[in-house]
């Protein structure tokens, strides 16, 4: 999930709306078609890209990035990207599902001759990598292969984590009358009272990616781990048609009551990760949740319609939520012709979908609605993140300085290789820095 460096386009107002993966979706039109994959090195030594394109340049980081949790291998990434050749979404479909088709028979015929470590790395991988094919057809009507791409993403990784030791469980969540998916996974067998972490997504995560991202470093770390899709993610919009709600307490509330359910988890020492457009949901949620032990957002937002607004020219920021006029023609005719480019319009149509919205100018003024009106009221430590390169984020200072709760800032450098969206490609580093913090927070509370 990346972000190339460079300044937006001001009058580009949609494509900055990328908030689950936080990609920028930029692109050139014209050229979509004829860029090829680059792989090797210049003559300064900086490695260059592998698509010219940066909406399939940060989607292939985010994809090979989860390496680093063996959900991938950098050079099957890069063989998937010589068979793509360019940005082409067809492409993109076919060589991602073909590789996970194959890596999921492979699994099958590690598991039937009890070779449970290969067959965990393969359906891992396997999932990973549907998980990437469906990335260009995340819209609306959600079309038949889509639907597929993320049931079998879904099935392989529920096979992983049954070879995992502990097993890790499928999990439902009662919600409103319905269920929420996810997974709990155990740090021991032994039955002890654990800290736990929630893993919290953004708009195009699910909660099996979830894991790949933070969930795994904790459980690596002694830490019980919870991933799960709210409204708007995962099963919640493929399967039941849920979409995302600005006042996430909701949401969070049921998973901690799921977890407090359980003897595997220490109550007083449970907390809160929101990466990407996770890092408005939860700090919004934390600050109405008081049983919280810790928070972490990544990157942190203060509000949607800020970091919208940010990327507007004054006077258009001004009349957005005007009905008539000519600022709110342009505005419309701007982002419904931007919404039928493949990289240019892919955040405006995932918008779309997760919000269940008609039109892109909705969607720009749905976003007043996602504000955190109350981060004071968090009362946990709270460690608030942004990365160099990421264009997402752009209220995060704000909102750790509204904060008034023990609190850090964390600044990730692109010198680090951590630059991007979400620490794209350095994710061991992120959890490094950030899980060693919340070790000394919640040993506190021990």
């Amino acid at each position: 999930m990346g972000i190339v460096p460079g300044k937006p386009d001001r009058l580009d107002t949609a494509t900055h709306m990328a908030m689950d993966a936080g990609l920028s979706d930029r692109g050139e039109a014209g050229r979509q078609n004829r860029e090829r994959p680059v792989d090797d090195i210049d003559p300064l030594g900086k490695a260059m890209p592998i698509f010219k394109d940066e909406l399939f340049e940060a989607q292939w980081l985010r994809a090979a990035g989860h390496a680093s949790y063996c959900g991938a291998e950098i050079a099957e990434c890069l063989e998937v990207a010589r068979q793509i050749g360019g940005a082409d979404p067809e492409r993109w479909f076919a060589a991602w599902s073909g590789f996970a088709s194959r890596l999921f028979e492979a699994a099958e015929r590690s598991e039937r001759a009890g070779h449970s470590a290969s067959a965990h790395g393969a359906y891992l991988r396997a999932s990973n990598y549907w998980r990437a094919a469906w990335t260009f057809l995340f819209q609306a009507p959600i079309e038949a292969r889509a639907l597929d791409a993320y049931r079998r993403h879904r099935e392989a990784f529920t096979r992983a984590a049954k070879l995992m030791s502990p097993a890790g469980e499928a999990i439902r969540i009662p919600y409103e009358g319905k269920f929420l998916h996810g997974y709990f996974f155990k740090a021991a067998a032994d039955g002890a009272a654990r800290k736990t972490l929630i893993v919290n997504g953004g708009y195009d995560s699910t909660a099996e990616e979830a894991f790949l991202l933070s969930g795994a470093a904790a459980l690596a770390r002694g830490y019980n781990a919870l991933v799960f899709d709210g409204p708007g993610q995962g099963a919640a919009i493929f399967e039941d048609g849920l979409v995302f709600r600005p006042d996430w307490e909701k949401v969070i509330g049921p998973v901690v009551d799921h977890l407090f359910t359980r003897p595997e988890v220490d109550r007083r020492r449970v907390a809160l990760m929101g990466i990407s457009f996770g890092g408005y949901l939860a700090p919004r949620a934390a600050s109405f949740e008081p049983r919280l032990a810790a928070l972490i957002a990544d990157p942190g937002q203060l509000s949607l319609f800020e970091e919208m607004k940010r990327r507007l020219p004054p006077f258009a920021a001004r009349r957005l939520m005007d009905r008539d006029g000519l600022v709110s023609r342009i505005l419309e005719f701007d982002l419904s012709r931007r919404l039928r480019h493949v990289s240019q319009g892919w955040a405006l149509r995932r918008g779309l979908l997760v919000h269940g919205l008609k039109t892109p100018i909705d969607y720009l003024r749905l976003t007043a609605d996602y504000v955190s009106e109350r981060p004071e009221a968090i009362r946990c430590p709270t460690v608030i993140c942004s990365a160099e390169n990421d264009e997402i984020g752009g209220t995060a200072r704000d909102l750790y300085d509204r904060l008034t709760c023990d609190k850090i800032f964390l600044a990730f450098k692109a010198s680090e290789g951590a630059g991007e969206h979400c620490e794209s490609g350095a994710r061991a580093w992120f959890n490094q820095r950030v899980l060693d913090w919340l070790d000394e927070m919640l040993a506190e509370v021990a």
